[in-house]
């Protein structure tokens, strides 16, 4: 199959594809076809399906990579020749991520409702800085929150109707020194995948440290490569 090994970048709840700019910027330097879907569509299985599309519209089976909520989006998805879960949640059968345990208490504590009667919420700026970006410098910091956006409510409750880590490889990544998602509930979602790293990083190192995100992108998709 030719054309260029693709990788798709899955971002979290409140997240833009704006926030993946760096590590999208990277991987394409290295050759490699980057789609950055938008979600915010309202449901977990619109996302999906907004993801689905992205995937089926490569000419190969791409690698996907999601963040935080993104994990729920990309355990649905099918088509796909490896997975990635940063700091993300893996639900399995009947399982959400708000199941799973979902936010720390404290990012709900940085959740502010929205002004409408629609249960859209935000984040408070100055919450999330401390909470997402901790490990980020104050600039790099500032940027990723003024892109955050507002979310629709339910997205963590949906559930996802296929669990493709039960049927390719998948690599967990374990984010240390999270403050949104517990790292020991992060292990013990690890254990469901097929390989595991953990990084010393918090929340967003695709904020805090692009090029770790870029290398193992890289590194996967070379073994993939080969093995095909």
């Amino acid at each position: 199959m030719g054309g260029r090994a693709a990788v798709v970048l899955v971002h979290g709840l409140y997240h833009r594809p704006e926030h993946f700019g760096p590590v999208a910027d990277g991987l394409r330097a290295a050759g490699f076809e980057v789609v950055v879907p938008e979600l915010h569509r309202g449901s977990l299985a619109a996302d999906t399906a907004a993801v689905q599309a992205a995937v089926d519209a490569l000419d190969r089976p791409p690698l996907l990579l999601g963040h935080s909520y993104g994990g729920s989006v990309i355990t649905g998805v099918r088509g796909a020749r490896h997975l990635i879960y940063l700091a993300a949640f893996v639900p399995d059968v009947g399982e959400s991520a708000a199941a799973l345990g979902g936010a720390s208490p404290q990012l709900r504590d940085a959740v502010v409702p929205g002004e409408g009667p629609d249960g859209t919420t935000r984040l408070d700026p100055g919450r999330a800085a401390d909470v997402l970006y901790d490990d980020c410098p104050g600039p790099l910091a500032a940027r990723a929150v003024g892109l955050l956006r507002p979310q629709a409510p339910g997205c963590g409750r949906g559930i996802p109707e296929h669990h493709s880590w039960k049927l390719i490889p998948s690599t967990y990544v374990v984010c240390a020194g999270d403050r949104a998602i517990d790292p020991a509930l992060q292990r013990t979602m690890a254990a469901r995948c097929t390989g595991v790293q953990e990084w010393p990083t918090g929340h967003a190192p695709f904020v805090s440290r692009p090029v770790l995100v870029v290398d193992l992108v890289a590194e996967l998709l070379g073994t993939v490569s080969s093995r095909t």
